[in-house]
């Protein structure tokens, strides 16, 4: 059993934090923010994520997973720290790193023993190597540093910490290796040992690399859609290639979240500072920025005008089995409509809380046939199983206009028409 503390509670912190107590490690999470620690400890989550409440509660009621405000306290206590606070998109697309520093600065004033440092927050290459620098100032300092970057996705993060397809350990000293490796043995996953910079590149490699296939099949959907393929088809034809395979190939309004945006846009900065224009990474950005006007677009060509036209959104998080609506399309695509004088209703299973917190003069609905109800035309955004489900001919009556347009395909565009309906998919 390791003794561990996480310094940042948030969504890649706290499932951190409860999947290394579930494999039998004691925790103590740590955060600044005093009321999100004292819903913790009365076993309120400030997040959805699929099972995530479970496990918490499971951990705490167990003793290994406790929850403290004080940063003194978390590192005292443990052997290995994570450092898992944010780090945001400043004006100028570099990441802001000041939460880093700030934990560095308070690690190197409290440590009394030999510590593991871990860098779990998504940084910019050569900021462990900064970290291990500003530790070691300390002559009474005895630590390693080590990167160990995270590939949670939102919606299936339990699964993906229990059954990652590869865990990065970024570090030249060999006690923390062995120490990092023997933390993560009981996940038997294969360990990719390498110095803290390319740990630091891997991660920032791979979620751009990720946006790129997303941002090509899009690019792929406009030309279906002007030659009369299906992107669906074109897809499936893809993705059985091993080389390519068929995750990330679903054409719609693009990505969001907290993640491929921001990471992108530092990583196309990152290049910019050591002299390479990486043009690639910024085709894709436009890609996906140009994905979430397209369905503005098709909702004023079908309606011919959006003004005094009421709009139902289907989705508003970023991806389904989430609350999360960081960067999400559906913000983007609501504005835009307002904008040109439409007037909108919204459901979601998870997000409308926090939607609540971001959007204006909308109508928050209980559920799809509510939202339904008296509106020109639907737009689904975020591919929520719900929706996949629904009473199509139910839906239809309600609507003024029998309208929909569909940012994710999760329908039939044959059976669609069938049932009567104006459809319009993407790339279809």
């Amino acid at each position: 059993m390791n003794n561990i503390c996480i310094i940042g509670s948030g969504h890649v912190g706290l499932v951190t934090g409860a999947c290394l107590a579930e494999l039998g490690n004691k925790v103590i999470c740590v955060d600044n923010d005093a009321r999100k620690i004292e819903c913790l400890k009365e076993g309120e989550l400030p997040f959805y994520e699929p099972g995530l409440e479970e496990l918490v509660h499971r951990n705490a009621n167990n003793g290994r997973l406790s929850f403290t405000g004080s940063i003194e306290e978390g590192i005292k206590a443990s052997e290995i720290i994570f450092i898992s606070v944010g780090t945001p998109q400043n004006p100028d697309d570099t990441a802001d790193t000041t939460m880093v520093e700030t934990v560095i600065r308070k690690i190197s004033q409290t440590i009394d023993s030999y510590k593991i440092v871990v860098e779990k927050s998504t940084v910019p290459v050569k900021t462990g190597k900064w970290i291990s620098k500003k530790l070691n100032s300390n002559p009474a300092v005895d630590c390693d540093v080590v990167s160990n970057p995270e590939f949670l996705r939102e919606g299936s993060a339990l699964n993906d910490f229990m059954n990652p397809d590869r865990i990065v350990i970024g570090t030249t000293s060999e006690r923390a290796t062995k120490i990092m490796t023997e933390l993560y043995k009981p996940l038997k996953a294969p360990v990719i040992i390498t110095n803290i910079e390319t740990a630091e590149l891997i991660k920032h490699a791979s979620n751009c690399f990720l946006a790129l296939k997303i941002s090509y099949i899009n690019a792929v959907a406009t030309i279906c859609e002007k030659t009369g393929g299906d992107v669906i088809k074109v897809a499936e034809g893809m993705g059985h290639d091993s080389r390519i395979g068929n995750e990330f190939l679903n054409a719609g309004v693009g990505y969001g979240g907290s993640c491929f945006p921001k990471d992108l846009a530092a990583f196309i900065k990152i290049a910019e500072e050591v002299g390479y224009d990486f043009q690639l990474l910024k085709a894709v950005r436009e890609i996906n920025d140009s994905q979430r006007q397209q369905m503005v677009n098709r909702a004023s060509n079908l309606l011919n005008t959006l003004a005094g036209k009421t709009i139902g959104i289907l989705g508003i998080s970023f991806k389904p089995h989430t609350d999360d609506i960081r960067e999400a399309p559906a913000i983007y695509i609501i504005e835009k409509l307002q904008e040109a004088g439409s007037m909108i209703k919204v459901y979601d299973p998870q997000a409308l809380r926090k939607a609540r917190e971001v959007l204006v003069n909308v109508e928050y609905c209980r559920d799809p046939y509510e939202l339904a109800e008296g509106c020109d035309a639907l737009l689904v955004i975020t591919e929520w199983e719900e929706f996949k489900n629904i009473d199509l001919k139910r839906i239809k009556p309600l609507l003024r206009q029998p309208i929909i347009i569909d940012g994710r395909n999760i329908y039939d565009p044959q059976k669609m028409r069938k049932l009567g309906f104006t459809y319009c998919g993407t790339g279809r």
